[in-house]
């Protein structure tokens, strides 16, 4: 009699055990896309203007800071986007010397993180909201992450290569 107590009693123990183990993975929710950090205020904390022909050549300096020259100290840059996380306009602020245009809209080539690090997502900046007027084009170097910090890099191109690189270090604004 207490070998059945005890067989019965194990076998309720498993569908408890069984009953319990109801692992819930919360509701589905859209995944975070960069459009969703790289929205918002952002000032500049550094401009770096790097020579690339003299990197290439290993020509000292290849680099200069810009950070302090011509108000860039002033420069902020907003990004725009609407309800559902799609990129609207871009705008400049900040009485600075235009690097590119100071106002227009602005979307980027992927919404997510590539996987190859050797192609960074690019932010491509037009003058009319469909988004069919080309003005520039910036890479995003290093996406926003907790750190409220994000790089963008505007090179200058001759030919199929970049001679002149603007490297701008900027921190989100609340």
């Amino acid at each position: 009699m207490r070998c059945k107590s005890i067989y019965w009693l194990a076998v309720v123990m498993c569908f408890i055990a069984i009953g319990c183990d109801n692992t819930d993975d919360g509701s589905s929710v859209d995944p975070i896309t960069i459009y969703e950090k790289v929205n918002g205020n952002w000032g500049l904390t550094n401009l770096k203007m790097v020579d690339e022909v003299a990197k290439a050549n290993k020509i000292e300096p290849s680099e200069e800071n810009l950070s302090t020259y011509f108000n860039y100290e002033d420069f902020k840059i907003k990004f725009n986007v609407d309800e559902e996380n799609n990129p609207t306009s871009y705008e400049v602020a900040g009485n600075v010397p235009p690097l590119f245009a100071a106002k227009g809209y602005w979307k980027l080539s992927s919404d997510f993180q590539p996987t190859n690090p050797g192609n960074p997502v690019m932010i491509y900046l037009y003058s009319d909201a469909q988004k069919t007027q080309k003005t520039d084009e910036l890479g995003l170097t290093s996406v926003p992450g907790k750190n409220g910090e994000m790089e963008i890099k505007l090179s200058r191109v001759s030919g199929g290569t970049p001679f002149v690189s603007y490297v701008f270090k900027l921190n989100a604004i609340n």
